[in-house]
């Protein structure tokens, strides 16, 4: 059984738009595109070489999938440029006449379905890249099955952001986390059930507390 795999440059305020320069998505009147560049150390290098040492399928969106498409084909030759120029690419896209790319595959008109079946069959994870759109999708329908964050200290005020408002509600647990020398906290979250809920209040609530709760009802 496949495992669909979400590895994500975040902001700490959620926001994961155009990490790598500001042409890279401009959408919104972003204007920080770029903002991961000055953080970058060797700590990070070895925990992103990591995640793709393992076999991996591309699962993207049709935006981040053009951004790849036109850039990773014409670099030199590079461990990451030539797993991305070889690996399978599964796409979400309403134009399939339209991948180019090497080893490209469209996801079709239902990509829920699709990647419920893919989940099911042997072979290698699917890791998602960029892909904001994708990915509410797959939180909304409880795909995701891991999420490898890089948290970078800066808020960017507005922006796509990773997690939207149809997340379904889901527990994960941390696996591993380090954190870089530029102040870049990566960790490693699994899925892990449903939400857990507790209580703090007191057993005999005071009057006061109940009449909040009246109030607040």
């Amino acid at each position: 059984m496949r495992k669909i795999i979400t590895a994500t440059f975040v902001s700490l305020d959620g926001v994961m738009q155009a990490p790598g320069g500001p042409d890279e998505d401009p959408v919104g009147g972003f204007e920080f595109g770029g903002w991961t560049f000055h953080y970058w150390d060797d700590v990070m290098g070895a925990f992103i070489g990591e995640t793709f040492s393992k076999p991996f399928a591309l699962l993207l969106g049709r935006k981040t999938y053009d951004i790849f498409a036109a850039h990773w084909p014409y670099q030199e030759s590079s461990p990451i440029a030539d797993s991305f120029n070889a690996v399978t690419k599964y796409v979400a896209t309403h134009r399939p006449d339209t991948l180019s790319w090497q080893n490209s595959q469209s996801l079709g008109d239902d990509v829920v379905a699709a990647l419920r079946q893919l989940k099911q069959e042997d072979g290698p994870d699917l890791l998602i890249q960029g892909s904001s759109e994708l990915i509410q999708t797959l939180l909304a329908n409880d795909l995701i099955d891991e999420i490898s964050l890089l948290i970078f200290p800066l808020v960017l005020g507005k922006g796509k952001r990773l997690f939207g408002s149809g997340a379904m509600p889901a527990a994960f647990k941390m696996n591993r986390s380090q954190a870089s020398t530029t102040g870049v906290i990566m960790a490693t979250y699994e899925r892990a059930g449903e939400i857990k809920t507790g209580s703090f209040a007191q057993e005999q609530p005071s009057e006061a507390e109940l009449e909040r709760r009246r109030t607040w009802k």
